[in-house]
């Protein structure tokens, strides 16, 4: 039996971990807080950013709270992407998730996704874009990466496997980046 292309270990991919853009500092509930203006214009700048490392995500990741919805629609939007054409996974666990439980929802991902997008919250995310890193990338990324991961940060890596054999070092840093209004 013949293993389909897009199974096959070698296959590369690209992944995104990233902190949802600036919210407003208070809302019904944490969970239900809205991006601040300021959130939605460094979210459309994202996309930008990543327009121009060459990603487009296949698959998305984010939390069901609000700002990270949010964040993901106004990245989209800035990218010049049709977020509905995208598959996407809103998480509840992922709000309140760990960065060993991100990481097990990164392995959940459909094997069929190329490129996977990951919006969540502090200090999980903070903590799953050091975990992941295999020390081989751009070092000035990695280095940048440690020093702290504020609102919209995110963090582009290439790696090569199926994602549920993604394991922590896995992944290399190609880029990071923190877009400011």
């Amino acid at each position: 039996m013949r293993v389909p292309e897009n199974r096959r270990p070698e296959t590369p991919r690209q992944l995104v971990v990233m902190r949802h853009a600036k919210a407003e500092a208070h809302g019904p509930t944490d969970f239900d807080r809205h991006l601040a203006d300021r959130g939605v214009t460094e979210a459309e700048l994202a996309g930008r950013w990543l327009v121009e490392q060459g990603f487009v995500p296949d698959h998305v990741l984010v939390s069901a709270a609000l700002r990270t919805r949010e964040t993901w629609a106004a990245l989209a939007d800035g990218a010049g992407w049709d977020a509905d054409a995208i598959e996407t996974d809103e998480s509840e666990t992922l709000y309140e998730a760990g960065p060993e439980t991100a990481l097990d929802l990164v392995r959940e991902v459909p094997e069929d996704a190329l490129a996977l997008l990951v919006v969540g919250h502090n200090p999980t995310m903070g903590y799953l874009a050091e975990l992941l890193d295999d020390g081989d990338g751009d070092e000035e990324a990695s280095n940048a990466l440690v020093m702290g991961y504020p609102t919209s940060a995110m963090t582009l890596y290439d790696l090569t496997g199926d994602w549920a054999d993604l394991d922590e070092q896995g992944a290399t840093i190609r880029a990071h980046h923190v877009p400011r209004a």
